[in-house]
């Protein structure tokens, strides 16, 4: 569900949508909120298979780079000023990295933010069009996008400054991905095929 109009008719102030985000957060565990191109966006909560990939992609990162946590809770301000707020399925940051850092973190020192697809009628805008153009403003190195609906893997590297990541590799699920530098971690998707549904 998406409320507002688009980014360059309506900004919603982020200490507003951060305050009305608390406060559903507070009243029911189960709603989330982000804040992306001005418009507030209702993050569902995950089916078990979508957990499950999250829970597989954290242990190939744990057996890969130890130094490195896959944090499935944290909250980035996102965009080219910090304008928005995304909930992100998973970030990959340094061990430890977002100590006192709070519901919102700075990106900066984010290695990948990780989506992986909803079943839901807005999965395409969000997933594929704004978080990545979201997360490239914002300079993350990485988005990895596991994409249920066309069962493929996208790594989207090398934000540019006008906005895009412009490096994007898709792989069908079952093949083999390299996550690029400075992630540097190879995957072999094939588990991901039983979670797919």
């Amino acid at each position: 569900m998406t409320v507002m109009a688009d980014r360059a008719s309506s900004q919603m102030p982020v200490d507003l949508f951060e305050r009305i985000a608390e406060f559903a957060a507070r009243e029911d565990e189960t709603v989330r909120f982000e804040l992306i191109d001005g418009r507030i966006g209702l993050k569902k909560v995950t089916n078990g298979n979508h957990g499950a990939i999250i829970m597989w992609l954290n242990r190939q990162c744990m057996q890969a780079r130890p130094g490195l946590d896959l944090n499935p809770l944290q909250g980035l301000k996102v965009e080219a000023y910090r304008k928005g707020r995304a909930l992100p399925d998973a970030v990959l940051a340094p061990v430890d990295h977002f100590v006192g850092q709070g519901d919102w973190a700075d990106p900066h020192g984010v290695l990948m933010a990780v989506e992986v697809t909803p079943y839901d009628s807005d999965t395409h805008n969000r997933d594929r069009v704004e978080k990545p153009r979201a997360y490239a403003e914002a300079g993350i190195p990485v988005y990895l996008l596991i994409d249920r609906d066309n069962l493929s893997v996208l790594v989207h590297s090398d934000p540019g400054p006008e906005g895009w990541y412009r490096d994007i590799h898709t792989v069908t699920m079952g093949g083999k991905v390299r996550l690029p530098a400075p992630v540097t971690i190879d995957l072999d998707t094939e588990e991901l095929k039983k979670y797919a549904d």
